[in-house]
């Protein structure tokens, strides 16, 4: 008998047009600080303003923090706590993809507790500590569909200075209201919507080839990896595609319901440890077919492949191989199957460094991969993902 726990404390508003009913709900403060990016489009959109009006209409007070970087960081963190003291906020608003979500859960924790995020930070160089207090209320309004940060308490925040991208988590950082609103996807570009969607995708295959996987999670993970795979392709080339537009913030939603990441993940962060710039789906994208054909040439994962396979449209897969040709063809679809690492500056002089990191920072559980994987094992498969 498979044994698990499942908790999901946040009330997620789904649906198109769903942003418009925020105001009728019980907001969690009298003051929000709302955190977004620099960038303009949550102001070009018009969702920066659909936000305050909301807020003005539940009679909420607002100030805006615009200073989230792609990869946020520690510093990022505790300018925006810093934000929150300084002007009485009383609860965390994100208005963004996962970058903005991430660090704002991570503002929220630190807007309530002493000292420095890192502080929490259970990498090798962080401070491994319990926080004593609660995170304040977040609200997440997410604009785009990949991360789900929005239905979890996982944040990735970057060290710039340790060179460590890790997972920090407290049951507190769950948003108490999301908004999963996919009228505010259909601006992202097609590159974006594929490296996004493909984070969904590759937080459901990772769930389903985890050796501790259950049906509860796997449940999640193959109906994600059936609507990614008709979908995604369809959100690439028209970004306009509403149908398409809605089935991937459901797959989003669903992946973030019950994520069990595997190595795959954590070979990622330590790519963005070295390299800020790298954006995460694309970095998950490009060790894909290393990563997966690792297991099938060995057999390792065959039962768990096949049935991905069958999710992604191939009615009678013999192997795990017929998961990697899927896999490759998705990656061919949504445009990306001539993303190079040595294009995002890494260089194969570097690989060797990577391996010894794996254990560094976190990302997936790299004790829950279908074989254990050796220091060798994960300079093969970055060795043989570069290009």
């Amino acid at each position: 008998m498979y044994s698990f726990n499942f908790y999901m404390p946040t009330k997620v508003l789904f649906g198109p047009g769903k942003l418009n009913e925020l105001h009728s709900e019980t907001l969690p403060g009298k003051k929000a600080l709302i955190v977004t990016t620099g960038g303009t489009s949550v102001k070009k959109y018009g969702y920066l303003a659909r936000v305050e009006k909301e807020l003005a209409l539940a009679g909420v007070e607002h100030v805006l923090f615009d200073q989230i970087r792609p990869n946020p960081t520690n510093i990022n963190v505790m300018d925006g706590a810093k934000a929150v003291k300084d002007n009485g906020c009383d609860f965390v608003l994100a208005l963004g993809g996962g970058s903005v979500m991430d660090c704002s859960k991570c503002i929220a924790l630190m807007a309530n507790n002493p000292g420095d995020i890192w502080d929490y930070s259970l990498s090798a160089n962080g401070g491994k500590k319990a926080a004593p207090n609660p995170a304040i209320p977040i609200i997440c309004i997410t604009t785009s569909a990949g991360t789900a940060s929005e239905v979890d308490i996982a944040s990735v925040i970057t060290n710039d200075k340790t060179q460590e991208k890790t997972g920090i988590f407290f049951l507190s950082m769950f948003p108490t209201i999301s908004v999963v609103d996919s009228d505010l996807m259909m601006s992202v570009p097609p590159k974006f919507t594929a490296y996004q969607g493909m984070d969904a995708f590759f937080h459901a295959s990772e769930t389903v080839v985890n050796k501790n996987v259950h049906p509860m999670a796997e449940m999640f993970a193959l109906k994600t990896i059936e609507f990614v795979a008709k979908y995604l392709p369809r959100a690439v080339v028209d970004g306009s595609d509403k149908e398409a537009r809605a089935y991937m913030a459901l797959a989003n939603t669903f992946a973030g319901y019950y994520m069990m990441c595997t190595s795959a993940h954590t070979m990622e962060h330590v790519m963005g440890s070295f390299h800020d710039n790298l954006v995460h789906g694309a970095g998950l994208i490009e060790i894909a077919h290393a990563y997966y054909g690792f297991f099938a040439e060995r057999k390792a994962a065959e039962e768990p492949m096949k049935k991905m396979a069958k999710a992604m449209g191939i009615e009678h897969p013999q192997s795990g191989k017929d998961f990697i040709a899927a896999l490759d063809q998705l990656i061919t679809d949504v445009g990306c199957a001539n993303l190079k690492m040595s294009e995002e500056g890494i260089t194969r002089e570097e690989l060797k460094l990577y391996p010894a990191k794996v254990h560094e920072v976190l990302g997936g559980d790299i004790t829950a991969d279908p074989l254990p994987l050796s220091d060798a094992d994960y300079l093969e498969i970055f060795e043989n993902a570069y290009c």
